[in-house]
């Protein structure tokens, strides 16, 4: 099957009638490779692990990231509409890291994401482990606190590892310690999992965060906890963290810190659709690991869940005029 000729002149994924999808080189989504200054979502990778507390291997999540998002169709299936028929979108190449120096790492995707910032364009990221988040969010930052919605296993707001106050745990404390995250306007959700010390969610409660435990939202659902998400994020700006750990290790096997009984692939694919119409100022896909999955699938849903965040940014961008 072949995808149909696109109906904007912008950038498009390469034509499986003429390349098919195993071949050409890899980019996200099949994209061409552009400057963010060309583009009204630039999709970026962050290959980085030097903030993970076990099992590394992020740093190989944005090259897998691509490799599999070529399994990923042009048009929505749900909407019928093709991001790419209504915004400008490419793949924004890597931001630079240090594979040896983690606090160099932070200031290096700070300022690349600054620059990013300074182009207009959306970034959406595939990482790389949950620590880039905070780097992303500085250079994002204009001044003013977002609001931030993160699917995810594990609340990261804890205060160190090891008297080491930036790893993949923390990122979320040092965000709103920063004031770059209105913690009234923050959700988790899919949290789950034992705990060193059940104080460990006392600084996000305490602030403010709603926390919503895997078992909440079974009880509730998708469309009753993104209501109430959605009320709490309001019209504001804001911000989207997806760990791929949210999913269920049956279905995403592929991560440093697997949590059984999370999120189906299916239901997250829901809860992101629900992000329809918010003011989302930038978006990432983290904690894919593709050593710990050789068959790739967990890289596969990480590709779809960046496509489905394209698919939400792509339709407010044009609802509101481009």
């Amino acid at each position: 099957m072949t995808d149909p000729t696109p109906a904007a002149p912008w950038p498009q994924p390469l034509d499986t009638s003429v390349t098919p999808r195993f071949a050409g080189l890899p980019t996200f989504m099949r994209l061409p490779v552009m400057d963010p200054a060309d583009v009204d979502v630039a999709l970026i990778g962050v290959p980085f692990d030097g903030g993970v507390t076990n099992r590394a291997g992020t740093r190989h999540g944005p090259r897998e990231l691509r490799n599999q998002s070529s399994l990923v169709r042009r048009h929505h299936h749900v909407t019928g509409r093709s991001p790419y028929d209504l915004v400008r979108v490419a793949d924004c190449g890597d931001c630079p890291t240090h594979p040896l120096d983690l606090m160099e790492s932070l200031r290096l995707i700070e300022a690349h994401y600054a620059g990013v910032a300074k182009t207009g364009a959306i970034p959406i990221t595939g990482g790389g482990d949950h620590l880039v988040t905070l780097p992303i969010l500085r250079g994002l930052s204009k001044g003013a606190a977002v609001g931030l919605i993160q699917f995810d296993a594990h609340s990261d707001t804890y205060d160190s590892f090891f008297g080491q106050k930036y790893n993949h745990g923390t990122p979320f404390r040092r965000a709103i310690e920063e004031g770059l995250v209105d913690p009234r306007r923050m959700v988790q959700i899919g949290l789950r999992g034992s705990v060193a010390d059940p104080a460990s969610f006392d600084f996000a409660r305490a602030a403010g965060v709603r926390m919503i435990f895997i078992e909440e939202f079974v009880a509730r659902g998708v469309d009753d906890v993104m209501d109430e998400a959605r009320a709490i994020l309001g019209d504001g700006p804001t911000y989207v963290s997806f760990d791929i750990d949210a999913i269920d290790p049956s279905q995403a096997p592929g991560t440093g810190t697997p949590e059984i009984g999370g999120l189906s692939t299916r239901e997250a694919q829901a809860l992101v659709r629900r992000l329809a119409g918010l003011d989302v100022v930038g978006a990432d896909l983290v904690e894919v690991a593709p050593p710990f999955d050789p068959s790739g699938l967990t890289a596969m849903t990480g590709a779809t869940v960046m496509f489905e965040l394209l698919c939400v940014v792509a339709d407010s961008l044009a609802a509101r005029g481009g």
